[in-house]
């Protein structure tokens, strides 16, 4: 009997692929699947639209025209299921709402290259760079918060992927974990709309010291009633601008606000003959 079951135990153990046992997650190979489903939960058209991995910066400023979400490789690396890889995702087509990309064209359109002092320092010109920047991704993580909720993704993965990331050396100074501007920014929004995905958790280490540091924020802003003052404020113009261009994006049938100023100032004026 004994050497039958040995026998059925080898047998069985032949037949499954090797890979099987040994099968790790590709957040790269969920993501057309991941970002349909964020679409479709949200009620914009997939139609033609395609999502692809890109080992540079995304660049998504030619979504109208092309309808490709390009998604970056390296953010990817940080994610470890689906509720991660719709984080990284979501915060493409956040910026994609948002109108980031045609902004900083129309932007860069209107603003003729001078000589003045200004113009000329690296420094203040970095300083300038790096605020528009993480100003615009505190945007999109907030829009992708919205559309990973309506999806059935847990927005926790949001923090989670932001705190993975390699921390800078004055955040191992202070103590705080990588990226804490930016996921106290959507652990806030969290807090504020959807206080119930609080309750949820999540579970991994990660998520976990995170807390140990927005706990510390969080007892601090009720000792302060100008910071809870702010808070309230900063939030709820915060839920309705995101809630606001959700719904104009939509209703313009997938073209943000920038897009369309973007597009009104590329059209060729036509020229009258005499």
């Amino acid at each position: 009997m004994k050497k039958v079951l040995l026998s059925l135990f080898i047998a069985i153990a032949v037949a499954i692929p090797a890979s099987a046992a040994t099968t790790t997650y590709s957040s790269a190979a969920r993501v057309q699947e991941v970002g349909e489903k964020l679409l479709t939960s949200n009620g914009i058209p997939k139609t033609n639209v395609q999502f692809m991995v890109v080992s540079d910066t995304p660049n998504n400023s030619e979504f109208v025209n092309n309808k490709v979400i390009n998604v970056s490789s390296a953010e990817l690396a940080f994610a470890g299921n689906d509720n991660e890889t719709a984080a990284v995702v979501a915060t493409e087509i956040g910026h994609i709402i948002m109108g980031h990309g045609s902004k900083n064209k129309v932007i860069s359109m209107l603003t003729t290259p001078t000589t003045t002092e200004v113009q000329t320092n690296a420094a203040v010109q970095t300083f300038a760079s790096n605020y528009k920047t993480t100003k615009q991704d505190k945007e999109a993580d907030l829009v992708a918060v919205n559309l990973m909720v309506n999806a059935g993704y847990n927005p926790l993965a949001l923090i989670v992927v932001l705190t993975k990331q390699t921390g800078t050396y004055w955040d191992t100074l202070a103590g705080r974990p990588a990226n804490a501007e930016k996921a106290m920014n959507v652990y806030d929004y969290i807090s504020y709309v959807y206080p119930d995905k609080l309750k949820v958790g999540y579970g991994c280490n990660e998520y976990r010291n995170f807390l140990l540091y927005a706990d510390n924020q969080v007892s601090l802003r009720k000792e302060n009633k100008k910071l809870t003052k702010l808070y309230n404020k900063t939030y709820t113009k915060a839920k309705k601008k995101t809630a606001n261009n959700i719904t104009k994006f939509k209703t313009r049938g997938g073209i943000s606000g920038w897009d369309a100023v973007y597009g009104l100032l590329n059209t060729p004026v036509p020229t009258t003959t005499k």
